[in-house]
């Protein structure tokens, strides 16, 4: 279930896993500026089922944020790349495993690891590269879930995903935030990069994450869903196979 941005809620068996929760107005270190939602949460914390794990990609305010992470706390075990721990502790969470890319950790019967992405951290001005940032393998009760997280289109950290993990049942894959591409390429991929992506690391099926929720770069809200219509035909893609929900939509 796509709960909004990058925020997703993934159920396999009895294990639930959400990723990058966030569910506050504003993706900003402030409550009275920066990037607002123009779209609500498909829900709200209070009602979320029960959270067994939840995996952050990195520390960008849209995908790790502050007032969500206390309000789910110590009830869930949290799962980041290298150099989050003192943030976290500083919440007083403590239920808390850190991985490098390719390091994988068995949570609760749940395997996950982390995978690469290319993307960038900070929180403010002089902490930029300090943590790590990943994407995420889990698998639970057989079923293989990818969590693309931020990145910009790098084909051989894709290609190596699809090889080590073959096949993948699911992913969830930014197709947001991507103008301008002379500025935004690096980090952030477009739709047509991103159905590339959805080949490299051999999906079944995937859906498009990132987009419909914060207006954080120049392209219209749904320009991601026409570009992604058009990288289907592209790459003959069926619609199924790539799937633009809606937010509060499950598949």
């Amino acid at each position: 279930t796509w709960l909004g941005h990058a925020t997703v809620l993934f159920q396999a068996g009895d294990k639930t896993i959400i990723t990058d929760p966030v569910f506050s107005e504003r993706a900003s270190p402030t409550s009275f500026a920066g990037p607002k939602r123009f779209t609500p949460p498909a829900m709200s914390i209070e009602a979320l089922p029960k959270i067994d794990i939840a995996v952050i990609s990195h520390n960008h305010y849209d995908h790790l944020d502050r007032e969500s992470v206390k309000a789910l706390g110590n009830s869930v075990h949290w799962v980041a790349p290298l150099g989050h721990r003192t943030w976290f502790e500083d919440l007083g969470i403590t239920r808390l495993t850190e991985l490098d890319w390719w390091e994988s950790a068995s949570i609760e019967g749940v395997t996950v690891t982390a995978t690469p992405t290319q993307h960038w951290s900070a929180r403010g001005v002089f902490d930029r590269f300090e943590c790590l940032w990943a994407s995420w393998l889990i698998e639970a009760n057989g079923v293989s879930f990818w969590f693309g997280g931020d990145t910009g289109y790098n084909p051989h950290q894709f290609k190596e995903i699809g090889e080590r993990f073959d096949p993948i049942d699911l992913a969830a894959i930014p197709i947001g935030a991507y103008e301008p591409r002379w500025f935004m390429k690096d980090m952030h991929v477009n739709p047509a990069e991103a159905s590339q992506i959805f080949s490299d690391i051999r999906a079944k099926r995937a859906i498009g994450i990132h987009w419909g929720t914060f207006q954080l770069t120049d392209e219209g809200p749904m320009a991601p869903i026409e570009a992604l219509i058009e990288a289907r035909k592209a790459g003959d893609i069926p619609e199924e196979s790539f799937m633009a929900i809606p937010i509060g939509g499950t598949l």
